[in-house]
């Protein structure tokens, strides 16, 4: 029951950010982002840290399948590989459906001459309308590498500093090269941070107990 509290409070706290960000935030960021920076290449550099991650996922699932046909067992390395992976295709999935459901337009125009912001000044969410132009909430990538980095977060808590500075790059990079509204970032996080979330609760509480190699330390913990 707490935990389902703790996830409760954040879907409230990331649908009220996502409405602040809509109505105060997102255009000024993109506009800001876009005569400033001019989707410099360090920031569209920066946004290409998640693409590897899906190739990987789904040779990670196949690998560790043919693993268990071999009849071995999965240690906790492995088996955090394998949350990953299930974690980053649920999320992938999700996301799809969620680019749907409310139909979003992006910041900037990239397809076909689809409607933005900065081309148009069309802004808002048109639900159920479906296309490549109507996909930007919420973000793909911020999604994908929440959908990792949460599993990572929960098993080898340790490494922390290096799982924020990762999504920090990614977001940084988003921003920067005006491929994504803040608020379309915030609803990402929050869908890869769940997946990952609930894959680890399913897998079980052993998966999280340090052995005495992996004991987080100080406020790392």
């Amino acid at each position: 029951m707490v935990v389902l509290q703790k996830w409760s409070i954040s879907l409230a706290a990331t649908a009220i950010a996502v409405a602040i960000a809509f109505l105060w935030l997102d255009k000024p960021v993109a506009f800001f982002a876009h005569g400033t920076f001019a989707q410099a290449p360090v920031f569209v550099n920066l946004t290409l840290l998640p693409e590897p991650l899906m190739p990987l996922s789904i040779s990670i699932l196949f690998a560790l399948g043919l693993w268990a046909l071999a009849g071995r067992p999965l240690n906790k390395p492995l088996s955090v590989a394998l949350l990953c992976s299930l974690s980053l295709v649920v999320a992938d999935a999700s996301k799809n459906e969620l680019k749907y459901i409310f139909g979003r337009t992006w910041p900037e125009t990239w397809i076909n001459g689809n409607q933005s912001l900065i081309h148009d000044g069309a802004y808002g969410f048109n639900f159920f309308h479906g296309g490549q132009g109507y996909a930007s909430f919420p973000s793909g990538h911020t999604t994908a590498v929440c959908a990792v980095v949460s599993v990572l977060w929960i098993c080898y808590p340790r490494f922390r500093i290096l799982y924020a500075a990762v999504v920090a790059a990614v977001v940084i990079g988003l921003i920067g090269a005006d491929y994504h509204f803040l608020s379309d970032i915030i609803a990402g996080g929050f869908v890869g941070t769940t997946t990952g979330w609930f894959a680890v609760l399913l897998r079980g509480e052993e998966i999280k107990k340090p052995s005495t190699q992996e004991r987080p330390i100080g406020f790392l913990h």
